[in-house]
């Protein structure tokens, strides 16, 4: 008999709730927060890295674009060398012989020359169109590298949550597993002692093994969901890291009124399709310029000389110099630049048809996000109330059990189903960040987590 409550008295004690720790990991660990971790992306990610070259590619342009209305200034020179010189036929009389052909050779065997050109452009309606065009397209590269920052941040923003899910549910598990494994060494005590069946004992490893399954397949999606997770922020897969539950701005959502109207206005991706069909406008325009006439002034200054030794020749350079005026009138190209401005009118139409859907996208966007914002905040409710209850159940279930009055396999059923609620309450919290990321997605509000 004293043995018997000597044994009760031990499984009083184990049976209390357990406390797990995240899977042991060699090496220094980082601790990560979800700012932290969107941070670091935000400057080692590849596609961002790529986005802000695109928009260093768009100055570039810009500078590009300017200089053809620059001074454009060349130097040329060269020699040519004839070893027979060209022949040219002379009508006779210029001899004083009539009706006669007589060949003549012209020139010296060596012809030099040296030239400096400046050419200056004073009208061209392109060029001012392009200019215009280019800094749109700097705005364009800009806005891609916002959006390609927005989508790295809602992608690390979700495998993080479900990183963390995971993480809790293997908490969970690992608690109940040390549980049963307690419970697993009395009852093989009890057995011994002959105060249990051995059925009882084999109930308790059933379950342990179902654990120690359910936990081996955790683990194996916690280390992929983290391997994930680094390579979204780029950081090296040998690097251990561990989340904690700091998860910043995304607590402070507010549900404020929003029409999908403002909601879109936004929202990079519409500031986008406004952008390019601004710059498919200067695109019309600039073919719509071709039909006006250019004009540029240019003037050169050189040298040139003529000599049968290229060097040592008393022969001098002789000097010359021309400025000018040069203007292109287009007449007629065939309708090109006709078929060309229709083409891009019709792309205008697509790109505004793109807007439109943008703005209905969102509307849905936005009421599915504010439905599944409430609908998570009274399952999270409820999952709670189910937790606080299955504990109570527990507990009580537990009690009865050291007394002697209830069986094995109720304290069982009591565990599962508290562990079942505790997991569907953590499924709710997930989907309840999700819904936050998506009514933040909707409302083009996602770098309120960068602060």
């Amino acid at each position: 008999m004293i043995k018997k409550y000597f044994l009760i008295g031990m499984m009083a004690l184990v049976l209390k709730p357990a406390f797990a720790q995240e899977p042991a990991t060699g090496g220094q660990v980082q601790e990560l927060t979800l700012q932290e971790s969107i941070k670091y992306a935000l400057s080692n990610n590849q596609d961002v890295k790529k986005a802000i070259y695109d928009e260093q590619i768009g100055t570039q342009q810009i500078r590009e674009a300017r200089s053809q209305g620059l001074p454009q200034v060349s130097v040329s020179g060269g020699v040519d060398y004839y070893p027979a010189l060209p022949t040219q036929i002379l009508p006779g009389e210029l001899a004083g012989m009539p009706g006669q052909d007589i060949p003549v050779k012209f020139g010296k065997d060596y012809n030099a020359n040296g030239n400096v050109r400046l050419t200056q452009l004073l009208f061209n309606q392109s060029y001012f169109v392009g200019l215009k065009a280019a800094k749109t397209t700097q705005d364009l590269y800009r806005l891609r590298r916002e959006m390609a920052e927005e989508d790295l941040i809602y992608n690390i923003s979700t495998a993080y949550y479900q990183t963390l899910q995971t993480k809790e549910q293997f908490e969970n598990i690992e608690a109940n597993l040390q549980r049963l494994t307690e419970l697993e060494r009395i009852m093989e005590l009890q057995y011994q002692n002959d105060l249990v069946a051995k059925v009882d004992v084999n109930r308790i490893k059933v379950n342990k093994t179902n654990l120690q399954n359910q936990l081996q397949t955790l683990t194996t999606s916690f280390e992929q969901q983290k391997n994930i997770l680094k390579f979204f922020i780029n950081m090296p897969l040998e690097q251990e890291i561990a989340l904690t539950n700091e998860t910043g701005g995304i607590d402070n959502v507010v549900t404020e009124a929003i029409t999908a109207e403002q909601a879109a206005a936004q929202k990079t991706q519409f500031q986008l399709l406004h952008t390019q069909k601004q710059l498919q406008g200067y695109s019309i325009k600039n073919v719509q310029a071709g039909y006006y006439p250019t004009l540029s002034a240019y003037g050169q200054y050189g040298y040139n000389t003529q000599r049968d030794e290229l060097f040592g020749s008393d022969v001098p350079w002789f000097k010359t110099s021309v400025v000018g005026l040069q203007v292109n009138i287009p007449i007629f190209d065939g309708f090109r630049k006709d078929a060309q401005v229709k083409q891009g009118q019709l792309e205008l139409k697509k790109t505004e048809e793109d807007i439109s859907k943008l703005e209905t996208n969102t509307a849905v966007e936005l009421t599915n996000a504010l439905a599944q914002l409430q609908n998570s905040e009274s399952s999270i409710e409820v999952q709670r109330q189910n937790v606080d209850l299955a504990q109570e159940v527990y507990n009580t279930t537990n009690d009865r059990y050291k007394e002697g009055i209830s069986p094995l396999t109720d304290l069982l059923e009591a565990e599962v189903s508290l562990r079942e609620a505790k997991t569907n309450l953590n499924n709710e919290n997930l989907k309840y960040k999700i819904a936050q990321l998506n009514y933040l997605k909707a409302r083009g509000e996602l770098q309120i987590l960068t602060q």
